[in-house]
């Protein structure tokens, strides 16, 4: 039976196996410190937080999410510690509120392995206070008991860990801070709720198939992938998935290094949309649900779609994560195994030892071929899907090789979204989701012309990298100006040195683009000077609510400024400009592309870095720097790739510029 626990209340821990599942009305972040039996911290190496997730015995979160997990093994914790503090802060620097009382109140569950709850606890009455010290698990007379702290600090996590006795305790927590803020500008933001179409069925399965390493509960865990196309195809509406809220219009709980970015489509109802119509046929008992493109919710196809792939992202993080789990369990428990039969001196007499050791490691295949064929069925349910999917997917979610862009007709309105290009995790790598982000943008672009570490960027030279960079952001920007109704977004490039004029070429003969490329220190300054002056003028006009005192002349439609080369060509004041831009200009139609090596602007030091962060780091060729916003997989990106001798660019870049020229006539 669950103990709901009130401050100060205690409860007994069956288990040494635990998670810590933590709920929040707005993203906080995960910290833990280890404390021997005085309650001290011995120093920075015994707290664990995003920017150094694991210590023996503990692993958090690396972001900012509004559904934490913290797993615990009090078992493999040092055997000089005695206590666990578990920590929730809020991140710094975000939109999101700076303090609890800003939010609902966060709820911590302790549940064993299999997902039972053991302890419960609402952190309620806080206000003020930013960074909160949650729960504590203590060792009493060598056994663990959980209490419910609730103790909030106002000073944030700095004032935590200067009160735990932390030295430097102000610096030690910027960086815990700065970490966070790292990775969340590296994450894929998550939609709003009914934005994915597996949220709750996906997640709770996958979950529960993690658990099932044991052998008791794989079965339930079996149907992750199952439960979530179930759920679309019955039309069914999901609980709020981690990092999102269940109230429709609420911002989502992953944002960029801006803070939580509201998904909500401009001028979109906010009631439960209609239900979509069913199969063709039902779904006899006992068998997967048969793939439809667009069964998930929505008011129109291309918003059924975009849910139904949000719903196979997240089907696929969750799936891959309870697998990941059930592997980590059976290595752990044959470890264990293999360790007590060793130190055991019985079993070194005779062949009692070989038996031991062959039948623990033959649990330990058993475990594993169970959780595999978890996988494989899951697998192969997400993959019956994509294959459905994929056909049918409007040009603005299409890969470059689909047939809709042969058909294609500049649109008259602005779609929901917009591939970027795919992703997939090593499990199953043909298994490709589409990274779809929504329009209008709402943080920049970043691709990182430098060497990242992947394979593919370790084996591309420095000059095929750069070239690489500059196709990806063309084909980028003629996604954008295709998927736009005529005269609703112009393009601005700038190529200080003249260096990408051929990969640029595709842009610049179409006539898709306004002006020619800006060139040499002159044509960067005019450039900047123009879009900076653009959002000047709308932010003035919005605040003062004079729309209608804008000049005339200026262009209206949304902007998009192309910058090749980054910082080459810039000088103090056009760096101040581009940050700007960065900053103030998403919330105004103006939008950046970078085609960057930060290497290249290391003499600026850390000034660059909120400029970096702003943004959403994609690279040329296939790296795994991307994380999902639920359980936080390394997923590999791979930029869309127009397919080689296709004209498909250039004849939709011709069909942009001819409609600019007509109107759309």
């Amino acid at each position: 039976m669950t103990a709901e626990l009130v401050r100060g209340q205690n409860h007994a821990l069956p288990h040494t196996r635990l998670e810590i599942r933590v709920t929040a009305g707005a993203p906080v972040m995960a910290c833990a410190t280890l404390a021997d039996d005085q309650g001290a911290v011995a120093g920075p190496e015994w707290v664990v937080h995003p920017g150094s997730p694991r210590l023996p015995g503990i692993e958090v979160s690396r972001q900012a999410t509004a559904a934490l997990r913290f797993h615990v093994d009090l078992g493999a914790l040092p055997g000089q510690v005695h206590l666990v503090h578990v920590l929730l802060a809020l991140p710094e620097g975000t939109a999101g509120p700076d303090r609890f009382g800003a939010t609902a109140a966060p709820f911590a569950a302790v549940t064993a392995t299999d997902g039972t709850e053991i302890a419960t606890f609402t952190l309620t009455g806080l206000d003020t206070e930013s960074a909160v010290v949650a729960l504590e698990l203590y060792r009493r007379q060598g056994a663990w008991k959980v209490r419910a702290v609730g103790q909030g600090y106002a000073g944030g996590l700095a004032a935590l860990f200067a009160d735990q006795g932390l030295p430097e305790a102000a610096a030690f927590a910027a960086g815990v801070q700065e970490a966070v803020a790292r990775h969340l500008a590296g994450a894929v933001q998550a939609p709003l709720t009914g934005a994915t179409g597996t949220a709750g069925t996906a997640g709770a399965a996958g979950t529960t198939g993690a658990a099932g390493a044991t052998g008791t509960t794989g079965a339930a865990g079996a149907t992750g992938a199952q439960d979530g196309a179930r759920a679309r195809s019955e039309g069914r509406r999901p609980s709020a998935a981690p990092g999102e809220s269940a109230a429709p219009g609420a911002t989502a709980g992953t944002g960029g290094a801006g803070g939580a970015v509201n998904y909500t489509h401009p001028g979109r109802r906010t009631a439960a949309p209609p239900t979509p119509p069913p199969a063709a046929s039902p779904t006899p008992p006992g068998e997967p649900p048969r793939p439809v493109a667009g069964d998930a919710t929505g008011w129109s196809m291309d918003e059924r779609l975009y849910n139904q792939v949000w719903g196979m992202f997240e089907d696929l993080a969750r799936t891959v994560a309870a697998y990941r789990s059930a592997m980590d369990f059976a290595e752990s428990r044959l470890d264990q195994e293999l360790d007590r039969a060793l130190s055991d001196p019985r079993q070194r007499i005779g062949g009692a030892g070989d038996a031991a050791r062959a039948e623990a490691r033959a649990r330990h295949d058993r475990l594993a071929a169970q959780a595999r064929e978890v996988l494989d069925r899951d697998l192969a349910q997400l993959v019956a899907e994509s294959e459905v999917v994929e056909p049918a997917l409007p040009p603005a979610y299409a890969r470059w090789d689909s047939p809709v862009w042969h058909a294609y007709r500049v649109p008259m309105e602005i779609p929901m979204a917009l591939r970027l290009g795919d992703v997939h995790l090593p499990e199953r790598p043909d298994l490709r989701i589409p990274m779809l982000v929504r329009l209008p943008l709402e943080r920049g672009l970043w691709i990182d012309s430098g060497r990242s570490g992947s394979d593919a960027a370790l084996m591309t030279d420095d000059a095929q990298l750069r070239a690489a960079a500059v196709d990806t952001a063309v084909t980028l920007a003629a996604r954008l100006l295709a998927v736009y109704p005529p005269g609703e977004f112009t393009v601005h490039v700038i190529d200080p040195a003249g260096s990408a004029a051929v990969p640029l070429a595709p842009l610049a003969m179409s006539g898709a683009l306004d002006r020619p490329l800006a060139a040499g220190a002159a044509g960067v300054s005019a450039v900047l000077g123009r879009l900076t002056q653009r959002v000047d003028l709308v932010q003035m006009a919005i605040r003062g609510g004079a729309a209608e005192s804008l000049p005339p002349d200026l262009d209206t439609a949304e902007q998009l400024l192309i910058v090749n080369d980054f910082p080459h060509g810039f000088d103090d004041r056009a760096v101040t400009q581009l940050r700007y831009l960065a900053d103030e200009g998403p919330a105004v139609g103006v939008h950046l592309l970078m085609v960057a090596n930060r290497e290249d602007a290391s003499a600026y030091g850390p000034v660059l870095d909120p400029l970096w962060r702003s943004l959403l780091r994609i690279s040329p060729v296939p790296d795994d720097h991307l994380a999902d916003p639920w359980v936080g997989h390394a997923w590999t990106y791979e930029p869309p790739v127009v397919p080689p001798g296709s004209q498909v660019l250039r004849q939709v870049l011709d069909r942009v510029a001819e409609s600019r020229r007509t109107g759309g006539r």
